[in-house]
Order: structure tokens, then sequence, then C-alpha cells
């Protein structure tokens, strides 16, 4: 970022992520701005591209979705094109709702959320293990959930 956050930018950022459904009026009204001003910012905000989407965040378990897997995978090989061949596999996935690189003895950390236990064996057995680039696969399976955010703290990284 060339040009620093001041404490309203802050604030505005704050708000939308924990409403994005909030209007520009509600928005400058908390921040203490006009409207005209305040949209003028969250546009700044957007156009720097701090401001990436605004989605809604649905409830996985009332929809049925009850089962988390934290799942490290290994590769065959690690050269460049195992990994783009993994990770444009990985991306058609929509079970797989988020897939890091990792330092350390794994190549990837993934992200699974599917109905239930059958349905992750399913996609395991079905489409993960299919993919040729993958040697070892580890299911860590979620039992309870303490925290889960989308909410960067943006107050305490000053």
């Amino acid at each position: 970022m060339s040009e620093k956050l001041d404490s309203t930018d802050l604030a505005i950022l704050d708000l939308l992520q924990g409403d994005c459904s909030l209007s520009t009026a509600a928005i400058a009204e908390r921040v203490n701005l006009s409207q005209s001003p305040c949209w003028r910012r969250i546009s700044r905000l957007e156009e720097r591209g701090l401001i990436r989407e605004r989605v809604a965040l649905l409830d996985r378990q009332a929809l049925g979705m009850d089962v988390v897997v934290f799942a490290t995978v290994n590769l065959t090989a690690t050269g460049r094109q195992n990994l783009l061949s993994f990770e444009e596999d990985i991306i058609r996935y929509p079970e797989v709702i988020e897939c890091y690189t990792m330092t350390g003895i794994w190549d990837y950390l993934l992200k699974i959320v599917t109905r239930d236990v059958r349905h992750y064996e399913q996609f395991v057995r079905e489409t993960l293990s299919t993919n040729p680039d993958l040697r070892e696969l580890h299911s860590h399976m979620a039992v309870t959930e303490i925290k889960n955010s989308t909410s960067l703290p943006l107050q305490t990284q000053g």
C-alpha cells in the first residue's frame, strides 16, 4: 500500500467487514463523515483493491454441511509443473473452500466442507485421490468449531 490508511479508513473497513449491507449513510454516520466523502473513501478503498468483494456469509450447518476437514497434502514431486497442475485441479473443486501452500513437511493445506463423512469419503475417493500429482493425503476432521471469523484484525496491526 503506497498510501497509509487513516483511522477513518480503518473504521470504514471494519464496519464493512462486519456487515457489508450497511448503507453509505449508515457508515458515514458511524464514522462522523457526511455521505459524499464517505462514499468517495469507500470507492477509493475498492479501487485500491482493499475491498475485494462484498458477499453474504452463509451458515454451513443450517445448510446441512456438517463436516469440516483440514487435509494436508504432499505431491509426488514439487516441480513447478506439478504444483501448477495440482493447483489448477484444486481450484475446480467446490468442496475445497481454502487452499494454501505450506512451509515444512506438507506441500498444501486444504479446508474442505461436505455434508457428511460419506460425502467426504466419496470426494476423496472419486475426485481428490484421482489426481496423479497427489502422493500423500492426511485428513484432520474438525470436531468443534471454537472460532470462525472472516474479519481481519485491523485495529491490532498498528
